[in-house]
């Protein structure tokens, strides 16, 4: 025990003692695998790209292999073993028939550079996944080459601008943004060279018109907004701001962020907007967090169609599918076609449940938001608190009044639980929020026990707050300084001398 250090953190040691690397599991001589005596290849072949020392990897029996990393994955959280509300990102149930199709070795063990002719299967599927999403979001034409939904942002965003180039109008310089909006929305915009122009909330949590009017000029290139926006409320008025930024020369984008309220019931294109980018690893059940991997399609109407990245699929004249490039693209955005093996999952997702099921999948998602904003606004405070969609924001201001318990503590304390912590202080127009989405992967007996969970918390925060202050207790690691383990990430093994 270190000086300093307190009783209750010696038994937190006891209870989860260190997990070593895989190197310091390495023993001289070990191995899981077993090797020629004689090289199976002429080692001159690769002259000059040989090692002149063997890589300094760890030697460990097949057993320890096994045990260090599922020892790894039980210290991680995830959808597959844990309730994960966090707002904004989706994160549903990931179907296991998606892993199965997307490992199918037609589609494993395709090479980007293999001719049309040798893999149209793949290219049909391609075209069939841009077919559906039109279908579905009132699009003309789709694009699945960004990576995630930032990069589809971005890539919307190019769109704008070179539109608008190509109309001799470069003076549109400023994208208007709600004060509401993901913090992606002004980052993707100041990248594509716009001027971030702030647009405020109304007392309903809504974007106000008011606003969309007095920040309109001939210097407005567009509006990006999400819908449901950010407090889960659905925007109202999306229709009337439509026509302003229309009628003054501007375009709408649709962050798709939060399209899982609303898939088959209304459409981002029948509401006006010119761009919508998705996630495909939030809305359609691919896999996400950690980094990836994502997939952000981006739909157009089309006067934007023109312009959309190289290479398109389009049809040959004997009537094969293969990639083509137009000369009005803003370009390659990702090289070969975007993360393909996500866009199967997708596919295989899309099919399964079809249009009546994409239907019922946003109304579950909706009555789940529903059902937990009812229950917890009764012991914690609910700013917005009326009909939301796909999830809502609760805060802590209050609680943080009467107890010092601050949001942090919350998420902190939920994972003790073993329930992932919802997004916290976001959006930043509502003090110490906590953005909830449940999903439509959750049962009520899971919804009911969050419930419970979150009640139990707010009592403690009462009873005890210096606790909750000091959550997680029972966690494999403690808490952690948030801001240097961001800006300072310590994920390299020393010891051997690697990384120095």
């Amino acid at each position: 025990m270190t000086t300093g250090s307190t009783e209750k953190e010696a038994e937190t040691r006891c209870l989860h003692p260190g997990f070593p690397t895989i190197f310091e599991k390495s023993k001289p001589g070990r191995s899981s695998v077993a090797t020629a005596d004689e090289p199976v290849f002429d080692a001159g072949e690769f002259d000059g790209y040989l090692r002149d020392v063997p890589a300094e990897l760890p030697e460990v029996a097949e057993v320890d292999l096994m045990r260090h990393f599922i020892g790894l994955s039980n210290r991680n959280f995830g959808v597959d073993n844990g309730f994960y509300p966090l707002g904004s990102c989706t994160m549903k149930y990931n179907p296991k028939i998606n892993d199965v199709t997307s490992n199918l070795p037609g589609f494993t063990d395709l090479h980007p550079y293999q001719d049309a002719e040798d893999c149209q299967g793949a290219l049909v599927l391609l075209k069939d996944v841009e077919t559906i999403l039109c279908s579905v979001f009132g699009m003309d034409a789709f694009t699945l080459q960004p990576a995630a939904g930032a990069h589809g942002e971005f890539t919307s965003l190019l769109l704008f601008k070179k539109y608008f180039q190509s109309r001799g109008e470069e003076h549109r310089v400023e994208m208007l943004i709600p004060d509401s909006a993901h913090g992606t929305n002004p980052a993707s915009a100041a990248m594509a060279g716009f001027k971030t122009v702030e647009v405020k909330s109304n007392d309903r949590g809504l974007v106000d018109v008011d606003s969309v009017k007095e920040k309109l000029s001939d210097a407005t290139a567009g509006i990006m907004m999400t819908n449901p926006n950010t407090l889960g409320l659905f925007e109202e008025d999306v229709c009337e701001i439509s026509k302003l930024v229309h009628d003054a020369g501007g375009l709408l984008y649709y962050d798709g962020a939060n399209a899982n309220a609303i898939s088959e019931i209304v459409r981002p294109g029948d509401m006006g907007f010119d761009a919508i980018h998705l996630n495909l690893h939030k809305t359609f059940s691919t896999p996400h967090g950690g980094g990836g991997p994502g997939s952000g399609p981006v739909g157009v109407k089309k006067n934007l169609e023109p312009f959309l990245p190289n290479p398109r699929i389009d049809v040959r004249e004997d009537g094969l599918l293969d990639f083509v490039d137009l000369p009005g693209s803003i370009g390659r955005m990702k090289m070969y076609y975007g993360n393909f093996l996500v866009v199967i999952r997708a596919y295989t997702y899309l099919r399964m449940l079809g249009a009546a099921g994409l239907k019922r999948m946003s109304e579950i998602a909706v009555l789940n938001a529903n059902y937990l904003r009812v229950k917890i606004s009764k012991f914690l405070e609910v700013p917005y608190n009326r009909t939301c969609m796909h999830e809502f924001v609760a805060s802590a201001d209050k609680l943080t009044t009467e107890t010092g318990v601050r949001t942090l503590d919350i998420a902190k304390a939920l994972l003790d639980y073993r329930v992932h912590p919802p997004t916290v202080y976001f959006p930043l127009i509502v003090r110490e929020a906590l953005m909830i989405e449940p999903t439509e992967s959750e049962s009520k007996e899971t919804l009911d026990n969050f419930v419970e969970v979150m009640k139990a918390i707010v009592e403690k925060a009462h009873e005890d707050p210096d606790w909750l202050k000091d959550a997680p207790h029972y966690t494999p690691v403690r808490r952690l300084d948030d801001v240097l383990a961001a800006r300072h990430p310590d994920v390299c093994f020393t010891g051997w001398g690697i990384c120095e």
